[in-house]
């Protein structure tokens, strides 16, 4: 059996880009202790998509990605562009 070396949620609550979204999949599904192969068969797609997801590869779908993310139990949230970096400002005064 492989072992699931957990890694930390990134710091940066503002999601820029697909890669900043596939790390913090990736930091949950490992703090699960969940391989991806595992992790990929309860959500119902292939290792490959997950392994895309992660990688920040930003060909997997949007749909796929934000099921795959509340499955994991990460959130995401939406704010107004002139609210950005007040509400990113809250998120991480809240800490891990």
């Amino acid at each position: 059996m492989r072992r699931v070396v957990p890694l930390p949620f990134p710091p940066e609550p503002l999601v820029r880009d697909a890669a900043a979204l596939g790390a913090a999949i990736r930091s949950a599904r490992t703090r699960a202790r969940l391989t991806r192969a595992d992790a990929a068969l309860s959500l119902g797609i292939s290792a490959d998509a997950l392994a895309d997801l992660e990688c920040g590869k930003p060909t997997v779908a949007i749909g796929t990605a934000l099921a795959a993310a509340t499955a994991l139990g990460v959130s995401v949230f939406i704010a107004p562009a002139e609210q950005r970096e007040r509400v990113r400002s809250l998120i991480k005064s809240i800490g891990p």
